[in-house]
């Protein structure tokens, strides 16, 4: 039963975008589980599952690998230190940061692999992104701006 559980979880978080464990349990019971909250937490912990921004202040469960789990908060607890504003025009974003941690919020952005990036170029004070179009600039600086909770 455990087995099918997990398999029937995976499968929902990859065909759907499940932001909380309640609308977890909600879909297992759709699907004919009968289970309760402690069940589905213990099943999200074995699983690995985390949540990761999908755009617009969303975020929704996806299977991790714990180390790039770990490196991914170490990144973006760099973000969050050193970058004091965010903004998009056509298809850049133009991340601001604190005097001498540009190169830092540049190389932590780089090793988050966001496939929007085409590339960065980081100054003193400024990372420059090339995002892949003007749609996605704005969506992924609209997400930046949520992930580091800029004031």
């Amino acid at each position: 039963m455990k087995h099918s559980r997990q398999e029937k979880i995976l499968k929902i978080i990859s065909e759907n975008t499940v932001e909380t464990q309640e609308q977890l349990i909600e879909k297992l019971e759709e699907a004919g589980y009968n289970v309760t909250q402690a069940t589905v937490s213990r099943d999200v912990r074995e699983l690995k599952l985390t949540k990761v921004a999908c755009g617009l202040g969303v975020y929704k469960y996806v299977v991790s690998n714990r180390d790039d789990h770990s490196h991914s908060v170490k990144y973006l607890n760099i973000l969050k230190e050193t970058v004091t504003c965010v903004e998009h025009a056509g298809n850049l974003v133009v991340v601001k940061t604190y005097p001498g941690m540009a190169q830092a919020a540049a190389a932590a952005l780089d090793s988050m692999d966001w496939s929007e990036i085409i590339g960065s170029i980081a100054g003193d004070d400024t990372v420059m992104l090339v995002i892949r179009s003007a749609e996605a600039s704005r969506s992924f600086a609209l997400e930046l701006h949520g992930l580091i909770d800029l004031k």
